[in-house]
């Protein structure tokens, strides 16, 4: 289920050149299982961006400043670091300059990355897509093709862009529940889903007319008596427009029940996230009431040394004796929730051919309730 573009996004298309759609089917296959990450260029012809070229990036180096023997980054982290990687942009520059060379738009538009079963919504997603769109006049959009999806048979492309209220929260950098409640966010407001549209020029077009075999000589099929019959049949076969008995296929399909399990274990890393805000409020209701029985305390005593002509004491001494715990970003917890909400999606999307399918054969499958 697709998600209506905000009114408020300065783009409500996106446009991709079949040529493009297949180059990055490539490069994400051919690395597949570790994320690919590319480059787009085109042009934007509002409300319409318009993405005609794209290239791969290489992975990001290791920083050695920052390197840890003991954790090394791993190819999927390197390859999801790549779009915002300096090392990078020399790169960048001079692919955009060879394509200027050939009269090939060469305007930035976005990114690209492949992904496994939806699991895309991560800080690194988050990161790379604010780099490309932070400026205030950038057009640019996220693509995820799903490797395992389109193996299925069907393309799980996708086009994202961080909505103009996270994009305000992110710059701030303050993700604590007094600013979440007062920029009203949620998890479904992270991201907004642009609607694809793949073209074909017109030479492309009349070749892909031409493609499909010419039908067979006999106006209509005859039924096949058996399987065996339809694969033999040199007619049947040869027909695209022949009936696919796979179909028909009653199993549940494997991609929903993988679907099931990651979106149990987000939920998991949902609860794991909670666990974590509880206990900083377990910790910050034992720090407020230390200080309120201190501040208590140091009221008695100034009355007393009041009673005394003495000088009284300073009561803010406890910002100085006591030190409140900070409240973990919220951040995670957001982005977990967004990609349970993704795994809930596919869930419905797996669900509804087999339920199709269930409720056809049901006469079948409870004998007791057929007329």
């Amino acid at each position: 289920m697709a998600t209506a573009p905000d009114t408020t996004s300065p783009l409500s298309e996106v446009q991709i050149e079949a040529l493009v759609v297949m180059r990055i089917i490539k490069h994400a296959t051919s690395t597949f299982p570790t994320p690919a990450t590319g480059f787009l260029v085109g042009t934007d012809i509002a409300p319409q961006l318009q993405v005609t070229n794209s290239f791969p990036l290489p992975a990001a180096p290791i920083d050695q400043a920052q390197a840890d023997s003991y954790h090394q980054p791993d190819a999927a982290t390197l390859a999801t670091a790549a779009p915002r990687a300096k090392s990078n942009v020399p790169y960048q520059n001079e692919m955009i300059k060879l394509l200027r060379e050939v009269n090939v738009d060469a305007q930035s538009v976005g990114w690209y990355m492949s992904t496994n079963m939806g699991n895309f919504i991560s800080q690194s997603f988050v990161e790379n897509q604010f780099f490309y769109q932070k400026a205030s006049d950038e057009k640019s959009v996220a693509l995820v093709f799903d490797v395992s999806r389109s193996s299925a048979g069907s393309l799980g492309l996708k086009a994202y862009r961080l909505s103009p209220v996270f994009m305000n929260a992110y710059k701030e950098g303050k993700f604590t529940s007094e600013s979440i409640q007062k920029s009203k966010l949620r998890y479904q407001d992270i991201l907004i889903e642009l609607p694809i549209k793949v073209h074909n020029s017109h030479l492309l077009t009349s070749f892909l007319h031409q493609v499909p075999q010419a039908p067979p000589a006999k106006t209509a099929l005859d039924f096949p008596s058996s399987l065996a019959e339809l694969s033999r049949d040199p007619d049947v076969s040869s027909n695209p427009f022949a009936p696919n008995l796979d179909s028909l296929d009653l199993s549940i399909d494997p991609f929903l029940e993988k679907s099931c399990d990651l979106m149990l274990d987000s939920i998991e890393n949902h609860q794991t996230e909670q666990n974590n805000f509880q206990y900083w409020q377990r910790a910050l209701g034992r720090e407020q009431q230390k200080i309120t029985a201190w501040q208590q305390k140091r009221k008695a005593e100034n009355a007393a040394r009041a009673a005394s002509k003495q000088p009284p004491l300073d009561e803010n001494e406890w910002q100085k004796l006591f030190k409140l715990p900070t409240e973990p970003s919220r951040l995670e917890a957001l982005l977990v929730g967004r990609q349970v909400e993704q795994y809930a999606r596919q869930v419905d999307g797996f669900s509804a051919t087999v339920s199709a399918k269930m409720f056809g054969v049901k006469g079948n499958l409870l004998p007791g309730e057929i007329e």
